[in-house]
């Protein structure tokens, strides 16, 4: 049996940006529901944040969210299992209240058929091989889940998890989640809730399916089939992006005929290098304002002491990474505190507060 796992969809991300939500679309759209068509998946199970606003759900992303993500898993008569998130609930110490239930029906009240929400552990059975669901761990919670660890037959676990050492982000380690220890038990664990993919052999975080912040940009983006007979992870890549950025240089670079309609329905940065003739760089400029379609352009300019073959993106993100400079202030504060707890609070703050604006 193949099952599709799908995790941190955020549908309503950037404070309900219909770029944003026309370019998740065509992921939808054009890549995961025909690919499950054409090789015939018919259970599909999501690891958690399906919504992205804790507090509220607008009337056009609830639209669009069940015309054109409900709809077609129910017409399909797909066997779903959708988890809750920390994006999911509107209390952090509980999982009470939640966007699946009001939107899809909680147990014994299920909207659709084929369509199952949890907001606790349990353990659910696949073509003979047990997955033990984690939903989000919070105070509330938190004994209940770790019962249920113990007590699982399954050897599989998926959930919604926050544990130490993986990355959360380019470049960002978690230091104030769960010990990983505490799921030693299982054979195998699969997570959404960290957006990067990444894994240890043991633990595998899946990432997000598609770009959404600009620390995406260049990450890998998917989803994965997960096959219960050899208990592999097959990674679909989503070849959508709406990330880009391009290095002017016109030392070495004609840029007259550069095509600006690979910028179309794209978020840019144009990071200025060497600029030796000022004419040419606004006519550039003024063709991709005009006649890219781009959803925005940001220029980046001050690298004129560098060669374009040492500008790199991690140049680019530290000039302008908020986080970086946070960390940095923390650390050089003068006060008796836990600076790694503090750091951490800060993190978590900035990721909240970076979904409201572009």
């Amino acid at each position: 049996m193949k099952i599709a796992l799908i995790t941190d969809t955020h549908f309503g991300a950037r404070n309900d940006n219909l770029a944003f939500n026309d370019y998740f679309y065509k992921f939808w759209e054009e890549e995961f529901f025909p690919y499950i068509d054409k090789h015939d998946i018919k259970t599909v199970i999501h690891l958690g944040d399906v919504m992205d606003r804790r507090k509220y759900v607008s009337y056009k992303i609830a639209k669009d969210f069940r015309e054109r993500f409900i709809k077609p898993l129910v017409d399909r008569k797909l066997d779903v299992h959708m988890m809750v998130g920390n994006h999911d609930t509107y209390y952090k110490n509980t999982n009470e209240v939640n966007s699946l239930y009001e939107l899809l029906g909680g147990p014994g009240e299920e909207k659709y058929p084929n369509i199952k929400c949890y907001d606790g552990p349990c353990t659910e059975e696949f073509d003979g091989v047990g997955i033990h669901f984690m939903p989000w761990i919070n105070a509330e919670n938190y004994e209940r889940a770790m019962r249920s660890i113990q007590s699982t037959y399954a050897q599989i676990c998926m959930g919604h998890l926050e544990l130490n050492g993986f990355e959360m982000h380019a470049g960002h380690f978690c230091e104030g989640g769960y010990p990983k220890e505490m799921f030693n038990k299982f054979d195998t664990v699969m997570s959404g809730h960290f957006h990067k993919k990444s894994d240890d052999g043991h633990i595998y975080y899946l990432g997000n399916t598609y770009q959404m912040t600009w620390s995406d940009y260049k990450e890998t983006k998917g989803f994965h089939i997960f096959d219960t007979d050899t208990r592999e992870l097959e990674y679909i890549l989503n070849p959508h992006t709406i990330f880009d950025k391009v290095y002017y240089d016109d030392t070495t670079t004609d840029y007259s005929d550069f095509d600006v309609l690979t910028l179309r329905d794209k978020f840019v940065k144009i990071v200025v290098v060497n600029k030796k003739d000022f004419y040419k760089f606004d006519r550039f400029i003024d063709r991709v304002l005009s006649e890219s379609g781009a959803h925005e352009v940001k220029i980046v300019e001050d690298f004129s002491e560098l060669d374009a073959s040492n500008v790199d993106d991690a140049i680019v993100e530290n000039a302008e990474d908020t986080m970086t400079l946070l960390e940095r202030y923390i650390d050089e504060l003068d006060v008796d505190l836990d600076k790694k707890r503090l750091t951490g609070m800060m993190k978590s703050l900035y990721v909240e507060a970076s979904d409201l604006e572009l």
